[in-house]
């Protein structure tokens, strides 16, 4: 019989935890990076000094997940990609139905989480309503439980494995619930036990998908947004609060109240924003000189076009990549995408006139919008939501495996001002 994901891990935590404490005892005092002033005023960027073994991103490769690529798994289920971000292993088809089952069963979202977000006023923002409504299921916390009650701290991460599966079962229920009382879309649409993660989500948005491809779209976005390494501002801050053993409750609320922020996860809904704005001044579909006088007026006057440049790739982010296959088998025609497609070719061209040639590249928040507006998700606010739900995948492997690794609290060292002030005189 094949192994659970939790049985997988179990065997696996032994060796994964004698590597780090040999790693630690024997190379301890070596310096692994160095600090500049730049780094220190430019909010800690690029210092190394996190563990994330669930991914990686390289300033050529983009998003790799596990050793793999993430090009090379948009043809995965979420479910899969949760799997090889805890265990590093794809699981077999025994593994994955017998996860998905156990999602199933995990599914009943508590009837006060209704009341919660009906509570809410009628134009709450979807992320609050979503932060809250995980906030609001702390009481359920299976490691608090085991905490108060005194487990040993190498087995904490085990309440911690069943919080993470019981939000993943539950978030897309809960998410699909907030965009229908959020945009006026009618009742509840009940869970289908029969179809996978995504699917379901998809269903339960209510969505017109006669040839499912929206459901296409849904397991590809979820996948493709699931991780980015540990540094960014949701996985860090979920790093941070979870490492002080608050719970995944606790954890991927405040975790997503840093996705909410428009330098993060709200950046997928300004680029759609800047593309209907485009054509809307334009005041037609526009041709490709247009799409070029546009672009070059906003680079004259100190602007910015959204959706190119990234904090970390000095590449086409390959997930921008995946989303432009599909757009171009599946909705090849929509304006929308026309002009992702348009700017593509244009943009990067006129960054490298104006001396940004490090980094013209677009992220994948200029294609990503497109995709889900021509399916009738008009509704932009909720683009960061769904965003939140594909990332408390990562969320949840990061957290379990810190946990079961015995991570210590994170606790960075500050400075002040004039201590800089002497050392840079020394």
């Amino acid at each position: 019989m094949s192994k659970t994901i939790k049985d997988k891990l179990t065997t696996q935590l032994p060796v994964l935890r004698e590597e780090a404490k040999s790693l630690a005892k024997t190379y301890g005092s070596k310096i692994m990076d160095q600090v500049a002033l730049e780094q220190i005023y430019g909010g800690m960027r690029g210092i190394k000094g996190l563990v994330c073994d669930t991914s990686s991103v390289g300033l050529d490769t983009g998003l790799i997940i596990r050793g793999i690529p993430i090009l090379e798994l948009t043809d995965k289920l979420p479910e899969q990609v949760f799997c090889l971000l805890l265990t590093g292993e794809i699981p077999d088809d025994e593994t994955l139905k017998e996860f998905q089952e156990d999602l199933n069963r995990r599914a009943e979202v508590p009837s006060y989480v209704w009341d919660v977000l009906n509570a809410l006023p009628k134009d709450t923002h979807p992320m609050i309503a979503l932060s809250t409504a995980i906030m609001s299921m702390e009481k359920e916390s299976e490691f608090r439980k085991h905490y108060d009650a005194g487990l040993p701290k190498d087995k904490l991460w085990e309440p911690m494995f069943e919080d993470s599966l019981n939000i993943i079962a539950r978030v897309t229920q809960i998410a699909a619930f907030i965009y229908r009382k959020s945009f006026g879309k009618g009742d509840m649409i009940p869970p289908d036990p029969s179809l996978d993660w995504a699917a379901n989500f998809a269903k339960m948005l209510g969505v017109k998908d006669e040839d499912g491809t929206f459901a296409k779209l849904m397991r590809l976005y979820l996948v493709l947004h699931s991780d980015h390494e540990s540094g960014n501002v949701s996985a860090f801050t979920c790093q941070v609060v979870s490492s002080a053993l608050s719970d995944a409750y606790y954890s991927f609320s405040a975790a997503l109240n840093g996705l909410a922020g428009p330098l993060h996860g709200l950046a997928n809904q300004e680029c759609l924003r800047f593309i209907l704005k485009m054509k809307t001044e334009i005041g037609h579909q526009p041709s490709d000189d247009e799409v070029r006088d546009y672009c070059q007026n906003l680079l004259d006057t100190g602007k910015v076009v959204s959706g190119y440049g990234h904090a970390v790739l000095r590449i086409t982010d390959p997930r921008f990549t995946a989303f432009l296959r599909f757009g171009k088998q599946h909705v090849p025609d929509d304006d929308a995408f026309r002009m992702v497609e348009q700017l593509f070719e244009i943009v990067p061209d006129l960054l490298t006139k104006q001396g940004k040639a490090k980094d013209p590249w677009p992220n994948v928040d200029a294609v990503s919008g497109s995709l889900l507006h021509h399916y009738g998700m008009t509704e932009y606010q909720f683009y960061t939501v769904l965003f939140g739900v594909s990332r408390i995948l990562g969320f949840s492997a990061q957290t379990i495996l810190a946990r079961a690794m015995n991570s210590p609290l994170i606790r960075p060292k500050s400075v002040t001002t004039e201590w800089i002030k002497k050392q840079v005189a020394g």
